[in-house]
């Protein structure tokens, strides 16, 4: 059920997310999706892509200093209440999202992508609501534009 995602730190100044950006795509690595939030003097690049391991080395050999992290990917439905009915299956519970984002593959329904402060209790509570995952290989075989 878990996902590993890499985190890129950036310097926060004009172009470090193209570098960035520019390595892995010289090296071949397509990026899933990504989130980035900036921190006063730096930002933080997360990302789902095909080989993060593979993404790391790369990175790490260009400088750039990234981690791993798992993350879960949970499919929301596309109707009013969709994303509520997620987050309420975690109510009472005292679960923490430290962070989400989302994307949307074309023909695909929307992903999000979660970080919870624990994983595997938040997994559990939405299993037994039929919450469905998406694992890497799923995630990595859905087209992008």
């Amino acid at each position: 059920m878990k996902i590993e995602q890499v985190s890129v730190y950036l310097e926060n100044k004009a172009g470090s997310l193209a570098e960035a950006t520019a390595i892995l795509a010289e090296a071949g690595i397509r990026i899933i999706t990504l989130a980035l939030s900036d921190v006063s003097d730096f930002g933080v690049m997360r990302m789902i892509v095909p080989d993060a391991r593979k993404a790391r080395d790369i990175l790490k050999r260009q400088g750039l200093t990234s981690s791993a992290a798992e993350v879960v990917a949970v499919e929301v439905a596309d109707n009013p209440g969709g994303m509520h009915r997620i987050l309420a299956s975690l109510t009472g519970s005292g679960i923490n999202i430290e962070y989400m984002y989302s994307f949307m593959a074309p023909g695909a329904c929307t992903i999000m992508i979660f970080k919870f402060d624990d994983m595997d209790r938040a997994i559990e509570l939405l299993e037994k609501e039929g919450a469905v995952f998406a694992d890497q290989n799923h995630l990595c075989g859905l087209k992008t534009i």
